[in-house]
């Protein structure tokens, strides 16, 4: 689950990262409130779920209270598109206001999960800001990369290899290993996938603050952790996969032309790849689990068919507590109820599925019965071409 920028330095805060002081809207009578409140000059950011905010237009300084009124009308509201955002972009909804403050110097600082190594990964780099991309691509060898077993955690050296490749002042090393060692806990104790400062700077004081903070939290630890359930923002969720939410479907919206419906993650991965194998590309992940009726499937059917790109559809179902011929029923009952507009490719295997196949094939509906996963990606491809 992500969380707001301002949220995250509520966080931040709390494991006494240091953050410019600000406040937050969504109107622009309270912004220009914030502003007067914090003094000239003040950054104006736009709130959403979403890297590249500056690039869009979703950050402006603002050092007159006229500049922090065209700022926050120009935001409030807006829609910010980005690289991560996609081209539909996101409204922004609410402004995270802050006190200005002269920079000397911007750095990068990230901690992340690496599979591969079963560690957590600190990144760190010089050249932070919106650039970062480009210099992890132009110039690896100015991204730092420490692997902490977490196991045992974060020591004294992991901390010292950061500083001596961020190549900081003896100065600002005591603050420096405060900041990464409060950033790791917080990391650890809120089961994040990822948290990340860019720019994490230096100001002309020398202090150390974080100007910006992203945070993802594995969802599957939120139970944990009611104090970030409370911080969900709906405005932020794709409406197709809160609407499948509602029956307890798992969808996300991939934006291909082949619709998937499939019971078991893992199943749903593999066909989503023998699609693109077959020269098709998903428009979805939809997992009905192994315990879908058919209800679910029309849900599923309807969930899918709202997605206009979607010239074709591919169940893959492998029938164990789900039995194959009641699956049939069920896709029969619910292809005839919501008139069902494109073909549809079953490919079953497991309980009764001779039963199924019997149940399709006399349905008079568009239902393609496919003799294995290899020969059900290759008709549906053959539709959608």
């Amino acid at each position: 689950m992500k969380i707001h920028e301002y949220q995250a330095k509520e966080l931040f805060r709390k494991y006494k990262v240091p953050t410019p002081e600000g406040g937050v809207s969504d109107t622009v009578q309270e912004i220009e409130k914030i502003a007067a409140g914090l003094g000239l000059p003040v950054a104006v950011k736009a709130q959403i779920h979403a890297g590249g905010r500056g690039k869009g237009g979703g950050v402006k300084v603002a050092r007159t209270s006229e500049e922090v009124t065209a700022a926050a009308k120009a935001i409030l509201g807006m829609t910010l598109v980005t690289k991560q955002t996609g081209p539909e972009g996101r409204v922004v909804k609410t402004i995270l206001v802050e006190k200005g403050v002269a920079i000397k110097k911007e750095m990068y600082l990230s901690i992340v999960p690496d599979r591969s190594t079963a560690t957590l990964t600190i990144i760190a780099s010089q050249d932070g800001g919106m650039d970062i991309e480009e210099v992890a691509a132009k110039t690896p060898e100015r991204i730092i990369k420490v692997p902490v077993n977490p196991i045992t955690g974060i020591r004294g050296y992991h901390v010292g290899r950061v500083m001596f490749g961020l190549e900081l002042e003896k100065e600002l090393m005591k603050e420096f290993s405060a900041i990464l060692k409060s950033l790791y806990a917080l990391f650890v104790d809120y089961d994040c996938s990822m948290v990340e400062i860019n720019p994490l700077i230096i100001t002309e004081d020398n202090k150390i603050i974080a100007l910006d903070a992203k945070m993802d939290i594995d969802s599957n630890a939120l139970y944990r952790h009611p104090d970030v359930v409370a911080m969900h923002d709906p405005n932020e969720d794709d409406p197709t996969e809160a609407e499948a939410a509602k029956f307890n479907l798992n969808y996300i919206n991939l934006g291909g032309n082949v619709g998937n419906m499939v019971n078991g993650a893992g199943l749903a991965m593999a066909t989503m790849d023998i699609i693109k194998q077959a020269g098709a590309e998903p428009a979805n992940f939809l997992d009905v689990g192994g315990g879908a009726n058919a209800e679910m499937v029309e849900n599923g059917f309807r969930i899918i068919l709202s997605d206009s790109k979607v010239k074709g559809i591919l169940i893959n179902i492998f029938g164990g507590i789900l039995r194959c011929d009641v699956l049939a029923q069920g896709v029969v009952q619910a292809a005839k109820k919501i008139q069902l507009s494109v073909p549809v490719v079953v490919r079953m295997e497991g309980t009764n599925v001779e039963e199924g196949r019997r149940i399709l094939g006399e349905s008079g509906l568009k239902l393609i019965n496919a003799t294995d996963l290899a020969d059900a990606a290759k008709k549906v491809a053959e539709i959608v071409a």
